[in-house]
């Protein structure tokens, strides 16, 4: 992938939009904007398609500026190589498909569009279908038409503005697939706005998790998952089983930890103080819970006693709550195969013993 498709930008909002983001998309990479509703994803996405102004900054596209304060110029969204999906499609509803997928190749002439136009509908798996118009295609088949129409003329940058969320969950898994399918066919960096961690994490090369206008963390799938950078990171994520210990104790290879009364063992990630108060978090990874007919005295890991406060089916898992003996208004929550539950008898109100693995326990940088 060429470094001329690069997209570079640092952008800071004027008006009563919160916003101050500074990112390097690179040709050929998929970044996901993650975070709630006002978190700002959309806002990004606008500045970047020069739909929203009222900002400061500059955004490069390889080579080209779109967006210069310093220089005076921008650029007007017709003026920017990019294609847009939206989560309404926004296709033309009198023109048929291959018409509208056509639309961005008006300085070709009509046999090379045309053809232009066809081999997109091919590759999102639509030949046959070029004749028939928006209501005459499934959501799913519009989706698709709407992204050959974004990718047909080459574009330096693909935004993709929720484009998944009007279909169906069926739908929307195979249009996932389709588009991770169609990435080695993308030259372009493509910016993916979401509210789904799901689809961020399965089509993303980097998820970027937004609040309040902010860029909070930019990371990997694995690396956002395993090792959020702080607290609200994790909230946003939806994650669980955050909670304060003060570091007890520290050797050459661990440091203890005292949760609430209960001591610790964690490998040593980084260099801390003694009587320091550390925020860490549980990762569902790092959760053991032992089967109630094979007790095991002696080889459990940072062992805790809990209570079964809740147990919800959901499909093939069981959500579990379970709260410490030692701390009951601390519950630890994860999940576990139905199975297991079946198997073990498990019940509410039910005392069972957990291991906490020192070593996929998360330790948060900053309280």
């Amino acid at each position: 992938m060429s470094s001329e498709l690069d997209l570079d930008f640092c952008l800071e909002s004027k008006g009563k939009i919160p916003l101050n983001a500074k990112l390097r998309v690179r040709a050929g990479e998929l970044v996901a904007l993650l975070g709630p509703s006002g978190s700002g994803k959309t806002t990004l996405l606008r500045c970047l398609a020069g739909l929203y102004t009222d900002v400061i900054g500059h955004i490069h596209s390889g080579n080209t500026q779109w967006l210069s304060s310093q220089h005076k110029i921008q650029l007007r969204p017709e003026q920017r190589s990019l294609g847009m999906v939206f989560q309404s499609y926004a296709l033309f509803p009198h023109l048929n498909a291959l018409q509208n997928v056509m639309i961005p190749l008006q300085k070709h002439s009509k046999a090379v569009a045309k053809q232009n136009a066809l081999d997109w509908l091919a590759r999102v798996h639509l030949a046959g279908l070029e004749q028939r118009k928006p209501h005459e295609l499934s959501g799913g088949q519009r989706q698709r038409v709407a992204l050959a129409r974004a990718l047909v003329a080459k574009p330096q940058l693909l935004l993709l503005d929720e484009p998944f969320s009007a279909v169906d969950q069926a739908t929307r898994h195979k249009l996932r697939r389709e588009l991770a399918l169609l990435r080695s066919q993308i030259e372009a960096p493509t910016i993916l706005v979401t509210h789904d961690l799901e689809e961020a994490l399965q089509l993303a090369d980097r998820i970027c998790v937004l609040h309040h206008g902010q860029l909070l963390q930019v990371a990997t799938p694995d690396e956002l998952m395993n090792h959020p950078t702080n607290p609200t990171v994790a909230r946003l994520l939806g994650m669980h089983n955050l909670f304060k210990g003060i570091v007890k104790n520290i050797t050459d290879q661990e440091i203890i930890l005292d949760w609430c009364g209960l001591y610790l063992r964690i490998p040593k990630q980084k260099r801390y103080s003694v009587g320091q108060t550390l925020e860490w978090m549980a990762t569902p990874q790092s959760l053991i819970l032992h089967r109630p007919d094979r007790p095991s005295n002696g080889d459990k890991e940072n062992p805790v006693e809990g209570r079964i406060e809740e147990m919800v089916l959901l499909g093939p898992h069981v959500s579990i709550s379970v709260r410490p003996l030692h701390a009951p208004e601390l519950p630890l929550r994860f999940y576990i195969p139905r199975h297991f539950v079946e198997r073990q008898k498990l019940y509410t109100s039910m005392v069972v013993s957990l291991s906490l693995l020192g070593d996929q326990l998360h330790l948060f940088e900053k309280p």
